[in-house]
């Protein structure tokens, strides 16, 4: 007799300091299940719950997502997504070159797009009372223009960013959003365009609202 299989089991912040917005990296393994059309459950966490050693089994850094499956345990978003693509067809293209390539950017964004950008997101909360702030700032935000400019011109007029949705725009426009409210992004209208495209597809609206009822939820406890 085949044993059943479970479904995946994602966690995410209870209270969220990103208040419903879709940057709490948790969104990117929700888009990516509703892409390939796998349901999954969600077990929500406090930031206290987090640093309990029943958690940190799962994530030994006390940071979400984590993901379970079976007997599959894994930690960072990236890592969850790079699995998500190989187990289910729909986020990875299927000619090998094409799957590096995907492969590639999923990196790209993480490693080279994502540092400089959470690099300014953390100063401009923590440091904006200090005498410093106003002299640092225009330089973190140099360093973000310099990899948004590259972006720029490798996307050009392209939809996505190697021909066809897959894995590595999920991630992209994940690290991307982080900038939304920085005013950055205005001087790049294909990228503006990007994150626009991505948004009105109809898995990515799935998981946005899903983490966005998780607030709401909040909200009404």
């Amino acid at each position: 007799m085949t044993k059943s299989r479970s479904l995946p089991v994602i966690t995410a912040f209870k209270n969220s300091p990103d208040k419903g917005r879709g940057l709490a990296r948790d969104m990117r393994v929700r888009w990516a299940l509703e892409e390939v059309g796998q349901a999954y459950e969600v077990q929500l966490y406090t930031f206290e719950e987090l640093k309990e050693p029943s958690y940190r089994a799962l994530q030994p850094f006390g940071q979400i997502p984590s993901y379970k499956e079976d007997d599959l345990i894994l930690f960072e978003s990236g890592a969850i997504v790079l699995h998500i693509a190989e187990k289910y067809p729909g986020l990875f293209p299927a000619d090998t070159n094409a799957r590096a390539r995907a492969i590639a950017w999923i990196f790209s964004a993480l490693n080279t797009i994502e540092a400089p950008i959470v690099e300014r997101s953390f100063f401009v909360m923590l440091e904006r009372d200090k005498s410093w702030y106003n002299e640092r700032l225009p330089i973190l935000d140099e360093r973000v223009h310099v990899r948004l400019r590259e972006l720029s011109h490798q996307l050009g007029n392209n939809d996505w960013l190697d021909g066809v949705f897959s894995a590595g725009d999920i991630i992209m426009v994940t690290v991307l959003r982080r900038l939304t409210s920085s005013g950055l992004l205005e001087q790049y209208p294909n990228l503006c365009e990007y994150i626009s495209r991505a948004e009105a597809r109809p898995a990515y609206q799935r998981a946005f609202a899903s983490q966005l009822a998780v607030f709401h939820d909040t909200l009404k406890s």
